[in-house]
């Protein structure tokens, strides 16, 4: 079982910063790729940023030179540095993470149970 839980989530004014943790215990070591989604309101839940095991990352391309994540594998933890913030990132970010099939888990992958994160104009 893997279980996983953001923090860090809050109000900011447009231009500001926040950072978004997560926290992962559990059967870690069965965690394969990480990432950060968000679903903003009355849209659906879309993938923000990810990390695979080798340390290859992705952001869509409305976040690409504002957010940056990182993971710190010893602390199992992840990170999600939102900087320039706009009104329209204002949604709750959910942690992720894809398990390793070979683990023997019953589940695929995990989720966090979200944060919210509102920025004002």
């Amino acid at each position: 079982q893997v279980r996983l839980v953001e923090s860090g989530g809050g109000l900011v004014q447009a231009g500001g910063s926040l950072r978004l943790s997560c926290v992962a215990s559990g059967d870690t070591i069965c965690i394969a790729d990480m990432g950060w989604y968000r679903q903003r309101p009355g849209k659906e839940r879309d993938l923000v940023a990810s990390i695979s095991p080798d340390g290859t990352i992705t952001y869509v391309d409305s976040v690409k030179g504002r957010f940056t994540t990182s993971r710190d594998n010893p602390r199992n933890t992840l990170y999600l540095q939102m900087n320039s913030l706009k009104s329209e990132d204002t949604a709750v970010y959910f942690c992720w993470g894809r398990l390793k099939s070979y683990c023997g888990l019953r589940d695929f992958e995990s989720w966090g149970r979200g944060t919210q994160v509102t920025v004002s104009s």
